[in-house]
């Protein structure tokens, strides 16, 4: 039960904080993958190894989208300190999950800025033409960002009461 209330608040503070700023902060990550691993070493449902696999998954399911522009460094240490709380295989459905999430609200905040042909029209170029996606994700011109960490928090929460 603390595990659930600690990435509760957590994540909550995560989403509050990336709506407002578009930033995640470090000591936010920081403070929840301490808590994880002191909760993994107090005999939660969590081992330490389990939460150091699941930190590892994290971040390896969160780098490429980071690499080529469609993430933020906030959102894939997010998700590393949540993978730490909640193991691998939770972390690895948590991402698919906040995959599908990001994909609807993607949608949604294309909707309404008015811009969701043009978002269909690109998407369908980053596919075509995946080496010129960075440049293009992060064109200031383009109104194409927005913040993953509520995508995240879905798809986490998601997870745990789907696969429980």
């Amino acid at each position: 039960m603390a595990q659930i209330a600690v990435l509760a608040l957590g994540l909550g503070a995560a989403v509050v904080t990336d709506v407002r700023t578009r930033r995640i902060p470090n000591w936010l990550t920081g403070a929840m993958l301490g808590a994880a691993f002191g909760l993994a070493c107090g005999g939660g449902p969590v081992t330490p190894v389990r939460a150091v696999l699941g930190l590892i998954v994290g971040l390896v399911l969160m780098l490429p989208g980071h690499v080529i522009g469609a993430t933020g460094a906030g959102d894939v240490k997010l998700m590393a300190a949540t993978g730490a709380m909640v193991g691998p295989d939770v972390i690895f459905l948590a991402f698919l999950y906040s995959a599908v999430a990001g994909g609807v609200l993607a949608v949604v905040v294309a909707l309404r800025r008015g811009r969701l042909k043009t978002t269909l029209q690109a998407t369908t170029t980053l596919v075509r033409q995946p080496a010129d996606a960075k440049r293009a994700i992060e064109a200031s011109d383009r109104a194409n960002r927005f913040a993953y960490g509520p995508a995240i928090a879905v798809g986490t929460f998601l997870s745990l009461v789907v696969h429980p």
